[in-house]
């Protein structure tokens, strides 16, 4: 498996922090991440804003940032106790941004990505209440090599908080969300989560003939977003594995394609009026549901994961963005990725390459815009320069496609090459 201490500590609340305090009944652990990366990216060919990913730019141009990774700065602090027979913690972290583009003024960019407890006990589990790591797609990111990287979106992203690594481009993004959540014992490498989540609004646009921005209010409303997830964990002599499966499954209520009065500017600068549109979706209410399955397999240095998901309505990326068209119909998408990673013996040298596309399907009303992929390899290296401070490269070369009949043969395809250089710190 690739998941480092420090990758853990960052996305699991039962990792253990570098700084660890007793305080009284209490050991209070803090622990964080401190990344910054050089990276060059070109960008060439179409200006890709179709169901996906928005990390393309059209025309050829070279972005030299100076960001944070796939991982942002992290700051977390928890603490553990036993009370009444009961294992009783909290986590709470934050994240600043570290990337500055404007002069005379810091970046606003601050993210708070867990605040939760948890009560349980080794004999029946534990229960979490508050804001963490999603539970669907979770082991696809924490299976990511670009975990300690920075994979694609450096060109665009600048001033962000993150990243995307392989985000969009071979699984979505299990994001951060209030939750209430059980976890079972470990039965000798079985285990399983289930909970209840907030739900997302949807969001969804009209095609390049109705280019309509259009819907939101996918409130949840009457009912929660359900998650799940089973793995199992083995050893076998020296070959050590994993594999998961897990699912969501939210209620989207009030899609409407209602809009009101807008203008679009041209890239030659033409302006254009459009009407009020009234809302023409006589089915509001869907839902959005997505499954994925993965593993991986680690033997005489040798680590290789492969994973694979399908939905409907879920979109792409980002969790319910673009999943319905613009008469309020659900769109399919599926993907996955494949990565190998060997470790150098002596030097610890992690050495990686890893492939991955995501694709959403349009409808039959959507044959001007077409479906979108969007892929990428990267290739890269990963140096335990100490305990703590991992030295980094990569290369990703990412491509996002859509093939709409509408759309003309020079703007249906973008490209991003980019090269990173740098090094993440864990404590």
């Amino acid at each position: 498996m690739f998941e480092t201490a420090g990758a853990l500590v960052a996305f699991s609340s039962a990792a253990n922090a570098g700084i660890t305090i007793p305080a009284g009944d209490w050991t209070v652990d803090i622990g964080g991440v401190v990344n910054a990366y050089y990276t060059s990216t070109n960008l060439s060919g179409a200006n890709t804003l179709g169901y996906g990913g928005t990390y393309m730019a059209g025309g050829s141009q070279t972005h030299a940032n100076i960001t944070t990774g796939l991982l942002p700065n992290y700051l977390a602090v928890s603490g553990k106790t036993r009370q009444n027979d009961l294992d009783v913690a909290f986590t709470i972290s934050i994240n600043p941004g570290a990337s500055t583009t404007a002069g005379g003024k810091q970046s606003s960019q601050q993210e708070n990505r867990q605040a939760f407890l948890t009560v349980g006990d080794a004999s029946w589990g534990s229960i979490k209440l508050g804001k963490d790591l999603g539970i669907y797609a979770s082991d696809a990111i924490l299976n990511d090599m670009t975990l300690l990287g920075v994979g694609s979106g450096a060109g665009t992203l600048a001033g962000n908080t993150t990243t995307l690594g392989r985000i969009g481009t071979g699984f979505m993004y299990a994001d951060w969300k209030s939750q209430v959540s059980y976890t079972s014992p470990n039965w000798n490498g079985f285990q399983f989560t289930a909970g209840v989540t907030q739900p997302f609004n949807a969001i969804a646009v009209g095609d390049a003939a109705t280019p309509i921005s259009a819907t939101s209010n996918g409130q949840g409303g009457s009912e929660p977003a359900f998650e799940g997830k089973v793995s199992y964990a083995f050893t076998a002599n020296e070959v050590t594995g994993k594999v998961w499966v897990s699912g969501i499954s939210q209620k989207v209520k009030g899609l409407t394609n209602a809009s009101a009065a807008y203008t679009t500017v041209a890239s030659n600068g033409a302006v254009t009026g459009h009407a009020a549109v009234a809302n023409s979706i006589t089915s509001p209410d869907d839902r959005a549901e997505s499954w994925d399955i993965g593993g991986n397999v680690s033997f005489a240095g040798l680590s290789l994961t492969g994973y694979y998901y399908q939905g409907s309505g879920i979109g792409q990326t980002i969790q319910l963005n673009h999943g319905f068209d613009i008469n309020g119909k659900a769109r399919d998408s599926e993907g996955g990725y494949v990565q190998a990673v060997y470790t150098v013996p002596t030097i610890g040298t992690k050495l990686g390459v890893s492939w991955g596309e995501s694709s959403i399907d349009a409808n039959s009303s959507e044959a001007a815009t077409g479906n979108q992929t969007d892929e990428m390899w990267t290739v890269g290296a990963y140096h335990p320069l100490t305990k703590a401070v991992n030295l980094v490269a990569e290369y990703s070369h990412a491509k996002s496609e859509i093939s709409g009949s509408s759309v003309s043969a020079n703007n249906r395809q973008g490209k991003a090459d980019t090269v990173s250089l740098g090094a993440i710190l864990f404590f």
